[in-house]
């Protein structure tokens, strides 16, 4: 069945269950909870007073009590830092819905609490250094997962041109695979290029979770110095979101996302989403003429041979809610993209023909309990294997220039190397998590994170060629354990170890004879063992003054594309890798305070020490043409990030941050050399390490018609020029990337409190040259337009 039959099928299925789930229900009385300036409340206490009913509101202040028998009832709402409000309902044969605004008691003290009540500030509130995005007040932008997290405090995403391009994030100066990407806590190692976070949109998440150098246990994993959550809705629920966007260079993303919840417990959930570009943007580049050699230096012109497109769904059914299964779901993610590949890995290379495919076939477990055999011990499990493949196709025999021109050669050749290489990682990962509370005070946890891929590789074009026959194996198992002491409100700490187990199996070609062309191979098994540990605190000097520190000794096992390569992403494999290992220090302070009732302020400040041994780094390769990995015997960087934002009730906010990152070689001896390294103490290169953003956004609300609101927002990106090479080698060979300014333009209408929306968007207004890996260019200015509806009713 094709992805576009299934995605038809499910919405079929799905929205047969939303408009059963409709018919038959008892009365209800919702609402809403607001302050007076129009902000919601989130988790609010309601009471049905003389009777035992009462409920929390959710994160956006909403509230359903269900079934409510005819009669006169009165509302008592409560929240911290507001005065409680009573309000009498009349119920009678039909729903009831009303709007409850409560009066503030700001002072001090008391408006910190509220500032920090909704689930993404309780997550910044944690010891250790963490950055929460509230993805909600983004769902109706044309942003994926990847340009969301780039407007984050000591985050870069680093891409190799336009959509679906790869794409590396970079917190606090750790890159690629040493930061760990996680979906609801499931490791994202598996999942495929064509659910990659550059093509994953903002709908799907709820929140994202940013964590800087030291990474919580229950995020099993290797990280090095760093991770992202991406935390999605799956609170039960019946609900759609959908929408499309059209931009510049023919791009068209389209997202849906559906469940239904009975109550019976039986959930069912849709998460489907696309991505099309024709990635024709301008590009200044130096052109020579393919058959005088005449040479045109400087031209501006478009990429001609850089086509993507990607379908994934994402189907999850099981029961939710029961005393036996909190979550118990069954799942499959399918996927598919193709990718044309215009340039090596620096635009030197140009290339015209040669593309690259992929799948993902996934079928996923998930069962979460809580109180399992007795109360406070919590259970989650999960579980996946992805059979999917990747391919890249390299066949016709041509030189190509930035014209567009090209010359075509006799014989069997190819563009940069002639193949039809098929691989399969068959990855599977597991994952187990436990955790149990002794009181209020005390609290366990237990994670195991297994992972084993076992690459198979096939190329009809040299269908008996002994190099695809060779094993190339790679397990890892990482488990954890953590203890973490809530002395009261003002003091937390936590302690954890980590043990890393990795296998590697593979072989190495040699010359038994000593003739020419006497090939043989040598298998090799590799097996290493590490232990990590660490821990966070976090002290409230005042209630709205929190300090927090942290440390980690971590470590980072090498992953498959970086030991055995990708050719699909430019990158040639090293078996010489070895595991990374990095001592992660941070420091951070948090203020808050408000004034006028009005305005309110935040102040984020963390400093950190990254100190890493056997770093690993990418580079280019021998010919230029693609990149690879390599060992940095020792790596350290110290640094800063911070951010300031100030907010006027619900209608203005603007913020800006800042990083600085001194990331310096502290290689003092290269191996078999007895001299001082020329690039010792050097700056690593071709790492951005000055960079920040701004942004401001104005809402006016019911713009032309009560329940309608117009924002209108600004962004600014920038990062200062660094070097692609090492500073201290050569002069005229350094290429500096130079200094870079990114702006942005955005207007959404919401009409109907935000059931219809539609946003105007303009990316890179100024048309600015704007550059990541190895100095590739990004796309030019480009319009967008999004549409999206979105309908929710609670369980």
């Amino acid at each position: 069945m094709t992805t576009h039959k299934f995605l038809f099928s499910s919405i079929i299925f799905l929205f047969s269950f939303l408009s059963f789930s409709q018919q038959n229900q008892g009365v209800s009385v919702s609402g809403q909870v607001k302050e007076n300036s129009g902000q919601t409340i989130p988790y609010a206490t309601i009471f049905i007073e003389k009777t035992d009913l009462s409920l929390i509101s959710d994160e956006n202040g909403n509230f359903t009590f269900k079934n409510i028998k005819p009669g006169k009832y009165t509302l008592k709402i409560t929240a911290i830092g507001f005065s409680n409000y009573k309000k009498s309902i009349e119920v009678a044969d039909k729903d009831v819905n009303a709007q409850f605004q409560l009066e503030s008691e700001l002072n001090e003290l008391e408006s910190v609490t509220v500032l920090g009540r909704s689930q993404v500030e309780k997550v910044n509130k944690q010891a250790y250094n963490v950055t929460a995005i509230d993805a909600k007040k983004l769902h109706n932008s044309t942003l994926d997962l990847a340009h969301a997290l780039d407007r984050v405090s000591g985050v870069r995403v680093r891409e190799s041109g336009g959509v679906g391009s790869r794409s590396e994030l970079s917190i606090n100066g750790f890159t690629g695979n040493q930061v760990k990407i996680f979906i609801d806590g499931v490791p994202m190692d598996n999942f495929g290029s064509s659910f990659q976070m550059n093509n994953i949109p903002i709908n799907l998440a709820d929140r994202v979770e940013v964590y800087k150098g030291v990474v919580p246990i229950w995020l099993g994993g290797d990280a090095l110095g760093g991770a992202v959550n991406i935390v999605t809705n799956s609170k039960p629920r019946t609900y759609l979101d959908a929408s499309y966007s059209f931009g510049s260079f023919n791009t068209h993303r389209s997202t849906l996302n559906a469940g239904y919840t009975a109550k019976s417990g039986f959930t069912a959930e849709i998460n489907a989403f696309q991505n099309y570009s024709d990635n024709n943007y301008w590009v200044n580049v130096d052109i020579a003429d393919l058959n005088t050699g005449a040479y045109f230096p400087n031209q501006r012109v478009r990429k001609f041979h850089d086509h993507y497109k990607n379908e994934t769904v994402i189907v999850n059914i099981g029961i939710t809610g029961k005393k036996y299964a909190d979550k118990l779901l069954f799942g499959l993610t399918a996927g598919e993209n193709k990718a044309d590949i215009q340039t090596g890995a620096r635009m030197k290379s140009v290339f015209g023909k040669m593309h690259e495919r992929g799948t993902t076939l996934m079928p996923t477990f998930k069962y979460q309990v809580k109180d399992l055999f007795t109360k406070n011990l919590n259970v989650n499990v999960t579980g996946n294997y992805n059979f999917g493949k990747e391919q890249n196709i390299d066949t016709v025999f041509r030189r190509y220039n930035w014209f567009g021109d090209y010359k075509e050669y006799a014989g069997n050749g190819a563009e940069r190397s002639r193949t039809l290489r098929i691989f399969k990682n068959n990855n599977a990962i597991a994952t187990t998590n436990i955790t149990y509370s002794l009181g209020e005070r005390h609290s366990f946890s237990l994670n195991n994170t297994f992972n084993n891929s076992d690459r198979k590789e096939s190329d009809e074009l040299v269908p008996e060629s002994l190099v695809y026959q060779q094993p190339k194996k790679i397990q890892k198992n990482v488990v954890g354990a953590g203890y973490k002491f809530d002395y009261n409100q003002k003091w937390s700490s936590s302690v954890f170890v980590k043990g890393y187990t990795l296998k590697t199996t593979y072989s190495r070609s040699y010359n038994p004879s000593g003739n020419a062309g006497d090939i043989a191979y040598q298998q090799y098994e590799d097996k290493t063992s590490s232990y990590g540990f660490g821990g966070a605190s976090s002290y409230y000097i005042r209630k709205n003054l929190q300090v927090k520190g942290s440390f980690e000794k971590s470590y980072r096992l090498p992953t498959t594309d970086e030991v055995f390569g990708n050719v699909n992403d430019n990158l040639e494999g090293n078996l010489d890798l070895r595991p990374e290992t990095s001592d992660n220090f941070n420091i951070g302070f948090a203020y808050q305070t408000s004034f006028n009732k009005v305005n309110a302020l935040t102040f984020d400040m963390n400093l950190l020490y990254r100190n890493a041994t056997d770093f690993i780094r990418p580079t280019l390769n021998n010919n230029q043409t693609m990149t690879t990995n390599v060992n940095q015997g020792r790596v350290t960087n110290h640094g800063i990030d911070g951010e300031i934002r100030y907010s006027y009730r619900s209608r203005f906010t603007a913020g800006v941050n800042a990083t600085y990152q001194n990331i310096r070689n502290m290689t003092e001896y290269e191996p078999n050399q007895d001299y001082v390294s020329p690039v010792y103490k050097d700056r690593v290169p071709n790492m951005p390490y000055l960079f920040g953003n701004a942004d401001a956004s104005y809402i006016f609300p019911d713009f032309l018609k009560k329940g309608n609101n117009l924002s209108l927002g600004y962004n600014l990106l920038y990062v200062h020029a660094y070097y692609l090479y090492w500073p201290s080698m050569g002069s005229d060979d350094k290429l500096d990337i130079p200094e870079q300014f990114n702006h942005d333009l955005n207007a959404v209408y919401t009409f109907a409190n935000g059931k219809y929306n539609i946003a105007l968007e303009c990316k890179n207004v100024l048309d600015n040259k704007l550059y990541d890996n190895f100095s590739l260019q990004k796309p030019s200015r480009a319009f967008n337009i999004k549409l999206r509806y979105f309908f929710s009713k609670s369980k």
